[in-house]
């Protein structure tokens, strides 16, 4: 397997840059051998537009998924953006994937597969990992999934 960034041109992908927090935050913070990356949503779709809305009334399980793949990607360059490489990642250790839901939508596991599968995609082994997925019946903005990242990294 060639490095993280071949693995995310040969899928067609271009990081963004990072975005910056909204609030009175830090987008990461390390500590020792770990990287806590704050909550994200999704970067922009090929049609330019971020995702927004409810699962389970505005949104179905695959645009849900879509959702959360796009938020992988951002996920994706905050790491790189901190670390200046992605093969710097040890190990995926957790995810806190939130899904704004509907009252009774319980296929939050489905929508942050997008995420997890994406990760493991573009960083193998490494990027398999622990996971919550819960619904949330609102998230920031109206963002269909946000997700939190612990990752370990190296020198």
């Amino acid at each position: 397997m060639g490095s993280p960034e071949d693995k995310l041109a040969e899928l067609g992908i271009t990081l963004p840059n990072a975005s910056s927090p909204v609030a009175n935050y830090v987008g990461a913070v390390r500590t020792g051998n770990l990287l806590f990356l704050a909550g994200c949503g999704p970067a922009k779709d090929a049609d330019g537009k971020a995702p927004r809305g409810q699962l389970g009334t505005d949104l179905t399980v695959e645009q849900g998924y879509e959702a959360a793949r796009l938020v992988g990607v951002n996920l994706l360059a905050r790491l790189k953006e901190e670390l200046g490489e992605l093969s710097r990642v040890k190990r995926v250790v957790k995810l806190l994937s939130m899904v704004n839901a509907a009252s009774g939508f319980t296929e939050t596991p489905a929508v942050a597969n997008g995420c997890s599968d994406l990760l493991v995609e573009v960083l193998g082994e490494r990027g398999r990992h622990a996971r919550s997925a819960v619904g949330m019946s609102a998230l920031p903005m109206n963002i269909p999934v946000e997700i939190e990242m612990i990752a370990e990294v190296t020198d």
